[in-house]
């Protein structure tokens, strides 16, 4: 596999710094221009802060990085041509000279193939509503059972079957715990409402986690560390409830199927919360990105 490690990433995991890896959907796919661009930057800076070293995961024609310089996030993030890549298109991306932005299974795949063990997004994908009738549901599912990497995230978007997805993950093996919290977080939500089974409440607690896997060896597999967005920086429950409420009903009368329904339902939240949606999601992540720089540097033993 064509893979570039940027330089500073390269000599972060060779000399056992801390490292975290970004995905890139979130400036191609997920912000409008330009702030996705400024977005990407606080991102590595929040990274840095933390003490770790960023690394945000892309394709750029048809070569792997792990860990972008200013030119190749400018690029991900201006270029309107920029592809969304999942773990099952990175193989055509490579071999036909693709530029795309890693969603959640791609970057995690690259960043395990890199050494990297502690990887920073928003939302996990799920399964779907109505899956009985669909069978619609994430490959981020299945990919993180196959990996090992910690993954620090706000939960799984609202948008899906909440308690059928962590059903989904205990069946695959993948380890769910709560950051300072004993409910799975819902995304742009605190609480989704659905407890987890184990509640972690220090970066030290969390590497020591990272360590035990390490020792029980095989089989392999991530851990989520779900860490719920700050009350206070949360959407509305009552108008997250009435508005995702319609858009489910306007998916429905609109006969949206398939991999259409997600974004529609994400882009119909944020228009009709007027932007409210969108700053809870980035009010997550910026939370997740500042836990996963000190959860990298606790393992690595530089201290968080």
């Amino acid at each position: 596999m064509s893979t570039q490690v940027y330089e500073e990433v390269r000599e972060a995991l060779h000399e056992g710094r801390p490292v975290v890896a970004l995905e890139s959907t979130i400036i191609a796919h997920g912000l409008p221009r330009p702030r996705n661009l400024a977005v990407a930057g606080e991102l590595e800076a929040l990274v840095r802060a933390g003490g770790a070293v960023p690394a945000t995961i892309a394709l750029i024609d048809g070569v792997a990085h792990v860990g972008l310089d200013e030119s190749g996030l400018t690029r991900i993030a201006e270029d309107p041509a920029v592809r969304k890549l999942g773990h099952r298109d990175l193989a055509p991306a490579l071999a036909t000279g693709a530029t795309g932005a890693t969603t959640v299974s791609a970057t995690a795949w690259l960043a395990d193939a890199a050494g990297i063990r502690v990887f920073a997004t928003g939302g996990l994908g799920g399964v779907h509503r109505e899956w009985t009738e669909t069978q619609d549901e994430s490959a981020d599912l299945r990919l993180l059972s196959r990996v090992g990497v910690t993954v620090v995230c706000a939960g799984v978007k609202s948008i899906l079957d909440v308690p059928a997805t962590l059903q989904r993950l205990e069946t695959l093996g993948v380890t769910v715990v709560g950051y300072g919290t004993e409910h799975f977080p819902g995304f742009y939500l605190a609480s989704s409402g659905e407890p987890v089974d184990w509640t972690l409440r220090t970066p030290e607690e969390v590497a020591g986690v990272i360590r035990a896997q390490d020792a029980l060896g095989e089989p392999r597999g991530a851990m989520i560390v779900a860490n719920p967005v700050p009350e206070a920086e949360q959407l509305d429950p009552e108008l997250h409830d009435r508005v995702l409420a319609q858009g489910l009903a306007a998916v429905k009368e609109k006969q949206i199927v398939g991999q259409a329904v997600t974004p529609f339902l994400l882009e119909y939240l944020m228009v009709h919360t007027d932007g409210a949606s969108l700053e809870a999601n980035l009010a997550a992540v910026r939370g997740n990105v500042r836990l996963g720089a000190r959860i990298a540097s606790a393992y690595a033993g530089f201290g968080a």
